[in-house]
């Protein structure tokens, strides 16, 4: 990947994160560890991996993308705004009443959006329904699935895996957002999932680990994904819960709580060093 192509998915990913940091804060409400950690894959999947036009939201040849982790809204209405499938100056309207911006996806009034989300675990089954669609329609339209380890621990995501293995649907790939942290704590403490990358392989997948912040590496990861013919793709993305501000990162207090003032302007203080860091860089580059 060329430098200046990585600073950009790199500067991008950190205005997301202070566009997800502001929701939040505007809304007192809304999760914000997981939406930070799995910030980095949505960028590269909306920014350089998928076929998606803000200007056809509805083309039945765009690639798919289902948030199964659905509450981290924070995380994919920046990316939406961003990439242009709603208006940026909405994104304070979250979790508003009158708003379409609520704390878990939904297609309606939503552009962009593929699958209204709910009680976690869902996704993965909607998912291979779309990519097995695709087969059928003769259409060659990919579909991502973004999961929570924390979510993987539902059986319903084992039964959808075992199925999209039986009929090699090598147009899906799920992607794990393992960041090592659910609602109530750890997961190895709670019931999460060791050896998610040899799980995945047993059941017929093509399996992938990878850096879940490097860019280049889940751009690549995707390419990988994408020459696939046989089975579908598995890409596990270890993470940090909270990435980009350092007193959330790897805390499971950050799951779902609101930063008080004066972390608020700690964390926006960061993550706008982090931005300003990058854009020296890229205009390094270019002299």
């Amino acid at each position: 990947m060329e430098f200046s192509r990585r600073l950009k998915l790199q500067k991008m990913a950190a205005e997301c994160r202070k566009d997800a940091l502001l929701m939040v804060q505007a809304a007192h409400s809304g999760h914000l560890g997981g939406s930070l950690s799995v910030m980095d894959i949505l960028t590269v999947l909306y920014f350089s991996a998928m076929h998606v036009d803000p200007d056809h939201p509805d083309d039945p040849d765009r690639d798919r993308c289902v948030l199964s982790k659905g509450h981290c809204t924070p995380a994919m209405y920046s990316i939406l705004s961003r990439k242009g499938f709603i208006p940026h100056d909405e994104l304070k309207t979250f979790r508003n009443i009158d708003s379409n911006l609520s704390g878990h996806v939904e297609m309606t009034g939503i552009p962009g959006v593929d699958m209204s989300a709910g009680s976690l675990g869902q996704g993965l089954s909607a998912a291979l329904g779309m990519a097995l669609a695709a087969g059928i329609d003769g259409r060659s339209y990919k579909v991502y699935c973004i999961l929570g380890d924390g979510e993987i621990q539902e059986g319903q995501i084992w039964e959808a895996a075992q199925v999209a293995s039986h009929y090699g649907v090598s147009n899906l790939t799920a992607i794990i957002d393992n960041n090592r942290i659910q609602l109530d704590g750890f997961t190895d403490r709670i019931g999460g999932i060791s050896k998610i990358t040899e799980k995945f392989r047993a059941f017929g997948w093509n399996s992938i680990e990878i850096d879940g912040h490097d860019v280049e590496k889940i751009d690549v990861a995707l390419s990988e994904a994408a020459t696939q013919k046989l089975a579908p793709t598995a890409i596990i993305a270890n993470t940090v819960k909270g990435c980009g501000v350092s007193f959330m990162e790897n805390n499971p207090k950050w799951h779902g709580n609101v930063p008080t003032e004066e972390e608020f302007k700690l964390a926006f203080e960061e993550i706008q060093s982090t931005i300003d860091h990058l854009e020296l860089l890229r205009i390094g580059a270019t002299q």
